[in-house]
């Protein structure tokens, strides 16, 4: 997973439930029409047979497409399911433990919210990438929003990417793509009923 200094990349996020018939389809379909540099395995479950499953059938498919495969919170079954890394959900946190026990090679995102602290902070512990969010509305995550000025003012300060994520539509796109370098996608690109054709339209939107 890399920077890109010029255009913002893309950052799939999987369901929190998905069918393992239909989803990992979906998920190559996106894969194929666009670059994407990293889809995260989000299960909303801690059965670990049923993540198992999951992360088999995703790794499948991004790795024969050279896609990094994040997994969320459980950054102990990351090595053990042949995963690219972590993303974590506890702000900065467990960086540090987590970066020393999967190693310098390992991916190891941090989710901080609308934190600049928080993101200052797993930044300086060793976070690859901090992502802020949810930068729309949504009922979930309270009514704190990571706005607009939140990614100008990373964008000018820190060099450690950032992810904007979380309920974006295309407006929210035009306007954080010079302002980000990540955009995660997620519910609101599944949610579609052709969601490669929605990410080939999202997509031109973040080259301006």
């Amino acid at each position: 997973m890399t920077d890109s200094a010029d255009v913002p990349q893309i950052y799939l996020i999987s369901p929190t439930e998905f069918d393992l018939s239909g989803f990992p389809d979906r998920l190559a379909a996106c894969l194929d029409v666009t670059d994407v540099a990293c889809v995260r395995l989000a299960l909303g479950t801690r059965d670990e047979s049923r993540i198992a499953r999951a992360a088999d059938a995703l790794r499948e498919v991004t790795h024969a497409r050279d896609v990094a495969l994040v997994i969320d919170s459980h950054y102990r079954l990351a090595q053990q399911f042949g995963l690219d890394g972590v993303h974590l959900t506890d702000g900065a946190r467990s960086v540090r433990a987590v970066r020393k026990e999967l190693g310098d090679d390992a991916i190891v995102g941090s989710a901080c919210g609308a934190s600049r602290h928080d993101g200052m902070t797993a930044a300086e512990l060793g976070a690859d990438y901090v992502a802020f969010g949810p930068v729309g509305q949504t009922t979930l995550g309270g009514d704190t929003r990571a706005e607009q000025d939140l990614f100008e003012w990373w964008s000018m300060m820190v060099e450690v990417p950032v992810v904007a994520e979380g309920a974006l539509d295309a407006a929210h796109i035009a306007q954080l793509a010079p302002h980000t370098d990540f955009f995660g996608l997620g519910d609101e690109l599944w949610s579609q009923d052709d969601p490669a054709a929605r990410l080939r339209e999202w997509q031109t939107l973040m080259t301006g």
